[in-house]
């Protein structure tokens, strides 16, 4: 499959950065850059003291903001160097957002979730009952969605000193999506199922049926349908209508792999997702079509990033071997 290296550590994220760089969080704590040239070797930023547990896009497109285990927040520009943005000796810094609408980097240290602006001032402080296991930004970058045990909650960006709305389900939540219209939310749960509520009336929605956890969600572009791991095949939620998923089956997509999908990652303008399994095989489907087409065959640990480029053209993949391979698909052609 196109270009590959060996970073030799387990891979915890991807994403491509401007001038078309690839940057990837390591289990070790490092964070790798690849240039765009298949002859370019990885540079290795010592980020953290210990492992990066996630990662995102940072504000200006040209770096990288990641959480580790040492406490720290950090951004890793495309020049190599690492800037602190936070630490607290003792917590585990693990999910991160940022908004580009609003110019703003969320990150949750344990059971606080701290607001950040572009030059690294704290702007927000809010603390939940819970660790808090996943974050996400409205589209327009004014509320942010938090998910821990119990259910969500809904809080105003910038606003000390609020008390959020509470969206309430037993159960641990671990991970959380907005959707990209911002009508809905929808979490990963510890008991094998999605659970979502609408934004507007906080209406409940059950999604389960999982043989395994869903680590793993993504929208596809209009929000007309989210995609998941946690199956065999690429499991597709609908969203088109009133009532999101509420009494529709969802679509499964990429029969005839053995094992389970282990993450997905949506095409930024077409209805297609990648999807990697735990025996490292990679595809991709498409929403109106049966037959996957095959990326990376099966190998070198199981897929555990993806990451497309801005524009489409390009498809990253990591393992927890530490392989990285990236894919050109400017002569695949999409659906029109």
């Amino acid at each position: 499959m196109g270009t590959r290296q060996t970073l030799h550590a387990y891979v915890v994220g991807l994403a491509f950065l401007e001038g078309g760089f690839l940057a990837a969080a390591l289990g070790d704590g490092q964070v790798a850059l690849i240039g765009s040239e298949s002859a370019d070797a990885a540079r290795f930023v010592s980020a953290h003291s210990g492992a990066c547990l996630s990662l995102a896009v940072d504000l200006g497109g040209d770096r990288v903001l990641t959480g580790g285990d040492d406490g720290r927040l950090v951004s890793t520009d495309i020049a190599g160097t690492a800037s602190t943005i936070k630490a607290i000796s003792g917590r585990w810094v693990e999910p991160v957002a940022v908004s580009v609408a609003s110019g703003l980097r969320a990150a949750a240290f344990g059971k606080t979730v701290r607001l950040f602006t572009r030059d690294g001032s704290e702007v927000g402080a809010f603390d939940h009952p819970n660790t808090v296991g996943g974050l996400a930004f409205d589209p327009k970058g004014r509320r942010l969605a938090t998910a821990h045990y119990g259910g969500a909650s809904l809080w105003w960006a910038k606003a000390d000193g609020q008390q959020p709305k509470r969206l309430a389900w037993s159960g641990s939540h671990l991970s959380l999506a907005w959707s990209p219209d911002g009508e809905y939310i929808v979490t990963a749960m510890q008991e094998n199922e999605l659970h979502g509520w609408r934004v507007a009336d906080g209406a409940d929605m059950r999604m389960p049926g999982y043989p395994s956890k869903v680590r793993s969600m993504t929208w596809l572009p209009r929000g007309r349908y989210l995609a998941t791991s946690g199956a065999e095949p690429v499991v597709c939620w609908p969203f088109h209508g009133k009532s999101g998923p509420i009494g529709k089956a969802p679509l499964d997509l990429g029969w005839g792999f053995e094992g389970v999908v282990t993450v997905v990652a949506a095409h930024p303008r077409h209805d297609v997702v990648a999807a990697g399994y735990e025996d490292g095989a990679a595809i991709l489907v498409q929403i109106d079509r049966d037959h996957p087409v095959l990326v990376k065959p099966p190998g070198e640990g199981a897929v555990t990033a993806l990451a497309w480029s801005a524009d489409g053209q390009h498809l990253a993949l990591g393992t927890e071997s530490g392989f990285v391979g990236r894919v050109r698909l400017s002569d695949w052609r999409a659906p029109t």
